[in-house]
């Protein structure tokens, strides 16, 4: 067998651990939130400084550790590797003289594994349906008393605060028979919340009724399955520790030399730890050696300078222990439980049974594509596209296995990402990095501190390979070293010091060329060094960095698909050989999954009628055109203000673009006036004229809008900015004037004042007037007019708004930024304030969400003198696995904030909203008759569903209120709706109730004249969430600390979240965030 050559590793300090048992529960791959970071452990210790190419053990002994806390965005990145040589190898062969030995019931106490194993992954949900929390853990689980401090007792309530429990009208039939179900005892406000279970509500009735029907379809294709088939789940250990490419490689060769003791089944593997059988095997515990040729790359001409040496292709056998046990046995009778509508109420969803059946469908994909995520890519899909900077834009589909009213349903839908263009580092670089564009004509050049900080953050825990040598090894880039490479020693083995330019002339023939670079460090507990001209970069990584404008245009361009052109995609997929119906386990495991998209009714709400104002008169609008948008053209904004003190500041710009400033203002003020909005001609100060450097520089720039502000008397009301370009610099603008200098402020660009159109004009106007405290549209009918039974004019409600917003997925260390927003007056409920906190890093449950619903309820009392008698809570940015996570903690914050008003308890219904999710709704053609039977039955109609489409029937959830609304009319691709799921309503609403509720405060939003696709209080707090975010970003490093000798390259925790900085009062009360 031929062995890679290891110069100077010491095998005798090989690390060798007893091996790892799985545990009795199912070991599933985390997916967790694709939001989250590349978290790694710190490092306790370092070894000897040696060279790269003398370290082959170097990723698994790190991808193991990693893999526990890494998300999927870098943990399922197809592997393009082989798995390692160690010389332990030696020793297995004299276990036996042939390969693929299986030794039965032969399961050692202890048995020295290959290599470090990890620790067990702890046991997640992985699949999309989640699992409503309350149906397994409801006689167990109780609300927890929140770890947000809550602000002192308020002032002293009045009368007025002091509300009874209300007498609720007489619902509808269905709703009285769902209140008998599911809100048995609800009069009685939970006041001890330590002895109530959470449950997630039933949905009340089966489905709304409002709204002319249309026919469409939606991408979930139905799953049928034979519920008697019982599953054998078994846990696979491998040694050494392959990658997933290698490991299907392994489960295949095992399959096909040992039928017989695996009863003749072909399981299904998820290319980790999970294998799924239809049949038993033999024996409850196994163990095989099995031998893979591993084929090494050949000795490649380098990109800049070739080896002296003949290249050859060579193949290498590699032996592999597999040990397989048997963890569970189940069947489909439970998922079937749980799918049918008249069943028990709280069945948990089968996770096991689903986890099995996803396994299933994703198996033959995953060996063809790149899976990323829930998602799988290749180019076999109209190839890659380069979007320019390194990165490759990539197509693929969806999948995910979903519970719904019809059965069990796959969803599949079209995706679009980015990925690292495998290329040198090298060339890598002159792409990502504009002052290396010419790095191969400057191969002296080194690199400045800041420039350095730059190379290592672009290149930060990307994947590379090494074309010096013969080896499938991949590496992960942890940072660079501090010395250039031509300044690079490290001491053998036998203490001798070697100068790393000279080692590779001497074992490789090769001269550096780029010795003024640092050196790539792929170790993050041993300073190991490789050149980075010898490096590649690794096919199949998604580019988790910040796109440029640039190439996001041209990655949306690609995922922009009319309806049409989706769906066909989509019925390629599930048609095609890399679908999740192309392999055989169909067939194996008894499921029949259908290759055409479910039919269903929906309805079409109606819009409401708006009300505008008209020069002090009130005008009333109902939206009729296809896309329901309207204009001002013989009308007001229905709250206009008052601007009588604003400055104007500009940022660079040519001397012609300078000269323009006084038209604007001109005819901006003109442009004001026509919709109902008084904008002073006359600036405060004259324009003040500042190069963009002063937007770089702080404490300059305070000062400068201190001065704008002292010149108007600490009075000013508005503060517009024009800029040249987009700039950093903004986001320490918008701090300083809303946080130390008082004042709203507004930025556009100067390219956009050279047509200075109408439509941009009026864009503006809104938001402006929105900002300063008016608002642009309300509903003619007052939402107690339009729920009777629910609301009423003298009994306020109030509308709020969560969103959390997190760092960027290479970032480890910031805080998170919560923010939530509440309605401040009624009926109206078109004014929103805002809180926002920092928070733990990554960290989704909003921890002082108590204290910020407190502070918005004051607010609330204050501007209506009546605390809201009821609260109509969105909580938006929820994925499904911590639904009832969310619902537990913040559920109960809401209530603690309400306690502190003596005798206040009002009902709450908390509603989660969902815009990341791959439900995609199709018109469907009911009377073309003009396909034939070889053509696809289901035609669709090329246009987008119509704003108001509303579907809550077919594919929503068996048991729990949901809905999907597309309240928008989608201009370019293909609409997607908005899923509300509804975890907690002790308002009880009817679907219909709700259903026009959310659509008529679609149309309120006060930067628009359109219905938008999320509800309005959602949306505000999605902006005032990344509003707080921008007041952060001065703070955050952005740098990774590598340094040679025997410093420990190490990350620290993610530090205490660092506070925002405080509103100033003139501001808190507006829609600054807008």
């Amino acid at each position: 067998m031929a062995v890679e050559a290891c110069h100077l590793i010491n095998w005798g300090q090989l690390k060798i651990v007893p091996q790892f048992v799985s545990p009795a529960i199912p070991m599933l791959e985390s997916i967790g939130n694709t939001d989250q970071g590349n978290a790694l452990k710190p490092i306790e210790s370092c070894d000897q400084i040696s060279p790269l190419s003398q370290f082959s053990d170097e990723e698994d002994e790190h991808e193991s550790n990693e893999n526990q806390k890494c998300t999927t965005k870098t943990r399922t990145f197809r592997d393009r590797t082989g798995p390692h040589k160690h010389q332990y190898q030696h020793q297995l062969f004299q276990y036996s003289n042939h390969f693929g030995i299986c030794n039965r019931n032969q399961y050692p106490s202890y048995y020295p594994a290959l290599l470090p194993l990890p620790p067990p992954i702890p046991l997640q949900l992985a699949l999309t349906p989640s699992l409503p929390p309350n149906q397994s853990l409801r006689s167990k689980t109780h609300l927890h008393k929140p770890s947000s401090k809550l602000n002192s007792p308020p002032f002293a309530t009045s009368s007025d605060t002091q509300v009874p429990v209300d007498t609720i009208s007489p619902a509808p039939e269905s709703l009285e028979r769902r209140n008998k179900a599911t809100h048995k005892g609800d009069e009685k406000r939970i006041m001890n919340v330590k002895t109530q279970a959470l449950v997630a509500v039933k949905r009340p009735d089966s489905g709304g009724i409002e709204g002319p029907v249309i026919s469409l379809l939606a991408n979930h294709f139905l799953v049928q399955f034979d519920s008697t088939q019982r599953i054998f789940h078994y846990n696979v250990e491998i040694s050494p520790s392959p990658s997933k490419e290698i490991a299907r490689k392994i489960k295949q060769k095992l399959v096909d030399n040992n039928s017989v003791v695996l009863s003749g089944a072909d399981p299904a593997f998820d290319g980790r730890k999970n294998l799924y059988s239809p049949v038993e095997f033999q024996n409850d515990r196994l163990e095989f050696f099995i031998s893979l040729p591993i084929t090494t790359t050949n000795k490649p001409a380098l990109p800049y300078g070739e080896f002296n040496e003949s290249k050859e292709k060579r193949q290498q056998h590699k032996l592999f222990r597999i040990n397989i046990k048997l963890v569970s046995k189940f069947d489909g009778k439970d998922l079937s439980n749980f799918l049918c509508k008249e069943g028990e109420d709280w069945i948990p969803l089968p996770q096991d049974y689903l986890h099995a059946l996803d396994v299933v469908l994703r198996e033959s994909p995953s060996e063809k594509c790149i899976p990323v995520g829930r998602s799988l890519y290749s180019s076999s899909m109209e190839g890659t596209k380069e979007i320019g900077g390194g990165v490759v834009g990539l197509r693929g589909f969806f999948q995910s296995l979903r519970p719904t009213q019809q059965g069990l349903a796959l969803n599949v839908d079209s995706s679009v990402s980015a990925f690292h263009e495998s290329i040198g580092v090298i060339p890598y670089l002159q792409k990502r990095i504009e002052f290396l564009k010419d790095l191969p004509q400057r191969k002296t050049r080194g690199l400045s501190g800041e420039e350095r900080k730059e190379v290592e953050k672009t290149l930060k825990n990307i994947r590379i390979f090494v074309c010096h040598r013969e080896t499938v090894q991949r590496y992960r880039v942890y940072g660079l070293t501090e010395e250039a490479t031509e300044n690079l020693w490290f001491p053998d083995r036998d203490g001798k010091n070697l100068r790393l330019v000279s080692y590779f002339k001497d074992h490789y023939n090769y001269n550096i060329q780029f010795r003024n670079l640092p050196c790539l460090q792929i170790s993050r507990s041993k300073p190991c060094y490789l050149p980075m001209e010898l490096c590649m970069i690794c096919e199949g990584q998604k580019f988790l960095g910040k796109l440029s404008d640039d190439q996001t245009a041209r990655i949306l361009k690609m995922g922009c698909q009319r309806p049409k052109e989706r769906k066909a995609i989509i019925d390629g997929v599930m048609r095609g050989p890399i679908g999740p119906t192309s392999g055989n386990k169909e067939r194996e495991f008894k499921l029949n999954v259908s290759r055409e998209m479910t039919r269903l009714n929906g309805r079409i709400l109606q819009p409401p009628k708006l009300k505008l104002g008209d020069g002090g008169h009130i005008r009333d609008l109902i939206p009729s055109r296809h896309d329901r948008q309207w204009n001002f053209l013989d009308s007001h904004v229905f709250e206009g203000t008052r601007i009588e003190r604003w400055a104007l500041i500009s940022f660079g710009g040519s001397p012609e673009q300078k000269s323009n400033i006084p038209k604007f203002i001109n005819q901006f003020c003109q442009r004001c006036e026509q919709l109902g909005i008084f904008l002073n001609k006359s600036t405060i100060v004259s324009p003040q004229f500042e190069t963009n450097q002063v937007l770089n520089n702080v404490s300059l720039l305070e000062s400068k809008l201190k001065k704008i502000h002292e010149a108007a008397s600490n009075n000013l009301q508005l503060l517009i900015c024009i800029m040249e370009r987009k700039h950093k610099g903004y986001g320490d603008l918008k701090r300083i004037a809303e946080t130390s200098v008082g004042v709203v402020s507004q930025c556009c660009l100067y390219s956009n004042l050279n047509k200075l159109s109408s439509q941009f004009l009026a864009n503006l106007a809104l938001k402006i007037n929105a900002k300063v405290g008016g608002c642009t549209v309300a509903l003619y009918n007052t939402l107690p007019s339009q729920i009777p039974r629910l609301f009423r004019l003298d009994e306020p409600v109030i509308f709020m708004g969560a969103d959390v917003t997190h760092p960027h997925p290479l970032d480890d260390y910031s805080p998170s930024v919560a923010a939530v927003v509440g309605s401040m007056n009624w009926p109206a409920a078109n004014k929103y304030v805002s809180r926002m906190r920092s928070q733990t890093h990554r960290q989704e449950i909003i921890q002082d969400l108590g204290a910020m619903v407190g502070e918005l309820l004051d607010d609330f009392y204050n501007e209506i003198n009546k605390l809201p008698k009821r609260i109509i809570f969105f909580r938006d940015g929820v994925s499904e696995t911590q639904f009832y996570k969310v619902l537990e903690e913040e559920l109960q914050a809401i209530k603690q904030a309400c306690s502190r008003f003596p005798g206040y308890s009002p009902p709450i219904t908390f509603a989660v909203v969902q815009k990341r999710h791959h439900t995609r709704l199709f018109q469907f053609d009911n009377n073309d008759t003009s396909s034939t039977q070889n053509q696809n039955q289901n035609q669709c109609f090329d246009e987008n569903i119509p704003p108001g489409t509303v579907v809550d029937t077919v594919i929503t959830h068996p048991r729990e209120f949901d809905f999907y609304l597309c309240s928008h009319w989608g201009v370019k691709g293909t609409s997607r709706p908005t899923h509300y799921h509804i975890l907690w309503d002790e308002n009880q609403f009817t679907s219909d109730e709700l259903q026009k509720l959310v659509y008529n405060l679609c149309y309120t939003f006060v930067r628009c004249t359109k219905p938008v696709s999320l509800v309005p209080p959602a949306y505000y707090a999605h902006l005032a969430a990344y509003r707080g975010r921008l007041y952060l970003e001065r703070f955050e490093s952005t740098t990774f600390s590598g340094s040679t000798g025997s410093t420990t390259i190490c990350r620290a925790a993610p530090p205490k979240a660092t506070p925002l900085p405080k509103l100033s009062d003139n501001v808190k009360k507006l829609m600054f965030y807008c």
